[in-house]
């Protein structure tokens, strides 16, 4: 794929993924109208959208020979895609990141004042509200996430299923066992000595989950096999660590203006990174081979030509 085709088509998918989160979000009215703008600031503050793009392009991935070489719009029009299904879904995975972040800038978290060049939740609503918008976006994303159930047939009993599972696999994939796991890890080790095998632990979780997550719940609302499913939960894996190791590569080389938020945040908050266990060349050279292991994988289920160009973005990104 060229790569003015794939960032056109990316710049694309990410409009019709903005069109849908912001579709689910609440209005801005009544008493507690306060949380209602912290959460819709939360979300709406310039995000990547990488979790819903993975989800998304999981789905695309697992519907199959019909789709290959068609844009989105055409994609769209087959009846094979159910955006009652997948779009409530989308919204909710990034509700969930969002909702991630927020308590991640909080001050008794890591402090962070800077989010996406502007003022962080916390920093522009209070301490409270940021907390209090934090909390609500997590149960409204499964709010949403469960919107899906509401457009299915009564009678059809498998879409609801998967409805179900993913519905499952969000809550694993966010919980104790999930990201919130690996931030508890984090946050106790944090000023602490970490072995490389903790700091694994914390990636895989607090970041790798979401992103398997979401190719996982693409896939299972596509209908795909359970071997499918565990492949690409492989692969997000192993996207999830790469991701995290080239954040820790940016904040160590990159700058405020271009990262949006502050650099140096792991040093200044004590924290490891695999740049400080491995340098920034063996980091680099790690983030290259877990991403082509990923890859490997993908290609393995079929030829979605965006998805891997897609793997390829997320490892060169700037910011």
């Amino acid at each position: 794929m060229k790569t003015g085709d794939f960032r056109s088509e990316l710049n694309e998918r990410i409009e019709y993924i903005n069109r849908a989160v912001e579709s689910f979000l609440p209005e801005e009215e009544g008493k507690q109208s306060t949380i209602f703008k912290a959460v819709n600031y939360s979300v709406l503050n310039g995000g990547k959208r990488i979790r819903p793009l993975l989800m998304q392009s999981a789905y695309i991935l697992c519907m199959g020979e019909s789709v290959r070489g068609k844009s989105l719009d055409e994609i769209r029009e087959l009846g094979s895609y159910d955006e009652g299904l997948l779009l409530p879904f989308v919204a909710a995975i990034e509700m969930i990141h969002s909702s991630s972040l927020v308590h991640d800038d909080l001050p008794c978290m890591d402090n962070d004042s800077l989010r996406r060049g502007i003022p962080s939740t916390w920093a522009k609503f209070g301490e409270d509200m940021g907390t209090l918008a934090g909390d609500g976006l997590m149960i409204y994303a499964f709010e949403t996430a469960l919107k899906a159930a509401e457009r299915v047939k009564p009678d059809d009993a498998g879409r609801l299923a998967s409805v179900i599972r993913a519905a499952h696999i969000l809550a694993q994939k966010t919980g104790i066992y999930g990201m919130i796991g690996g931030q508890t890890v984090d946050v106790e080790l944090t000023g602490k000595e970490v072995s490389e095998a903790d700091l694994d632990f914390i990636y895989r979780l607090k970041t790798g989950a979401l992103l398997e997550a979401s190719f996982m719940i693409g896939a299972v609302l596509a209908g795909a096999s359970d071997e499918t499913v565990k492949i690409l939960e492989q692969a997000a894996g192993m996207l999830g660590m790469a991701f995290q190791i080239r954040d820790d590569i940016l904040d160590e080389i990159s700058d405020e203006k271009e990262l949006g938020k502050p650099v140096h945040s792991d040093e200044r908050n004590q924290k490891y990174t695999y740049v400080r266990y491995r340098g920034l060349k063996a980091s680099e050279a790690e983030v290259e081979r877990l991403t082509g292991e990923a890859r490997k994988l993908i290609e393995s289920i079929g030829d979605y030509p965006f998805l891997v160009e897609l793997c390829d973005f997320l490892i060169s990104r700037k910011s």
